[in-house]
């Protein structure tokens, strides 16, 4: 299909959002929402044509069926998948305030075709988080719906910990009932929930110490919020649950809330944190990892010196710098290209675990200068650091 066939097929459905016959605008944006799925050109001359005021519009009438406005948000969300410029236009014809508006129905399918679509929204760099705060009554109305149902709980989460950027998010998020509210969705059944549950739990304690004193008290089905955290750890638990809850009993900690030498940092944190930067790992995680490993143990001489001869760590660093590593071009070409690409975020990873490791102990600083393997032009700087 050409160019010009493709915007015609865009002015077409476009023009059906106007029929008189509710049922025949029913099954427009029916055929709109089938047309879009995959096809970001579609998307981009909907938008031009002004599908999105028209949708935004549907949605909002009290007089258009439930239906019709439930598949008028899953519409706007798929165009919300497409580019970041589809993203920006949303937001210009004021999509979110619609959204939020739209959350004060009853209905759960359309509440939820709208949290789904904000979510899209709110991930995306180019969105304004703070328009998710701009009216007071929006986040204790979000608290209320987490108990709707598994895909609130999912979405509302997400929202949350993609739109807490700064202390004072944070603060807005706890004097509403954030931890009360979400902490049970620890052990909903569904992964999902309890993934993103987890992740704004990272969000909230990062940094805050009145987050993470009052985590450390919290109980989740008569256990303690750090043994849940701990259990989320284990091995036999997907990778991004274990480095996520790696993250929140690292904040904890940094934040006070949890001293240094208990059992669930140095035991159970710590360790699990030096497995993320093992190469099995993928670079977002080893990335990950090493930084939050840095974090955790940089104020703590203690932690360091475990650290340092724990699973070979240092010798595990020298291999963020060992690019191409032969077990990634066996193994999968797709991965050794992405790695490549992003070979410069290990190299910054390592240094800072390198930083935080040597911050304190000359001898854990001669261990990873002047071990023969770790001869990288790379760690010169750090060689000479250590000589000097």
């Amino acid at each position: 299909m050409t160019d010009m066939e493709v915007t015609a097929t865009s002015r077409h459905y476009v023009d059906r959002l106007f029929d008189p016959d509710p049922q025949k605008v029913l099954q427009g944006v029916i055929d709109m929402k089938n047309a879009v799925i995959g096809n970001n050109k579609q998307k981009a001359n909907l938008i031009v044509l002004g599908a999105v005021p028209r949708l935004l519009y549907l949605l909002q009438q009290g007089s258009s069926s439930s239906e019709l406005r439930a598949e008028c948000a899953v519409v706007l969300g798929s165009l919300a998948m497409g580019t970041e410029n589809n993203i920006k236009s949303l937001v210009d014809c004021h999509i979110i305030p619609a959204l939020l508006q739209g959350l004060l129905c009853p209905d759960l399918i359309f509440i939820e075709a709208c949290l789904r679509c904000l979510r899209t929204v709110f991930i995306s760099p180019v969105t304004p988080v703070q328009l998710l705060y701009t009216d007071p009554t929006v986040i204790p109305h979000l608290m209320s719906l987490l108990s709707r149902s598994q895909r609130t709980q999912e979405y509302i989460t997400q929202i949350f910990s993609h739109c807490c950027k700064t202390p004072e998010h944070q603060t807005v998020l706890f004097n509403h009932g954030a931890i009360q509210n979400i902490a049970p969705l620890l052990i909903s059944p569904s992964y999902k929930v309890r993934m993103q549950a987890l992740k704004c739990f990272s969000v909230l304690a990062y940094e805050n110490t009145q987050v993470s004193m009052t985590l450390v008290n919290v109980l989740v089905d008569e256990e303690l919020l750090s043994q849940v955290f701990v259990r989320m750890m284990q091995r036999d638990q997907p990778i991004d649950m274990q480095l996520t809850a790696a993250k929140c009993l690292t904040y904890m900690c940094r934040a006070g809330a949890i001293r240094t030498d208990d059992s669930c940092i140095v035991l159970k944190t710590l360790p699990c944190l030096v497995r993320m930067c093992s190469k099995e790992r993928l670079l977002e995680e080893r990335v990950e990892g090493a930084e939050t490993l840095a974090y955790l143990m940089e104020p703590d001489v203690e932690l360091q010196r475990i650290a340092s001869v724990t699973d070979h760590l240092v010798a595990m660093l020298a291999d963020y710098f060992k690019y191409p590593s032969s077990v990634s071009a066996i193994t999968d070409i797709k991965r050794l290209d992405h790695d490549l690409k992003h070979a410069h975020e290990l190299r910054q990873a390592a240094f800072k675990l390198y930083a935080s490791l040597g911050s304190n102990d000359e001898d854990i600083r001669k261990k990873v200068a002047f071990t023969q393997q770790y001869t990288h032009p790379y760690l010169a700087a750090f060689r000479n650091v250590s000589s000097s």
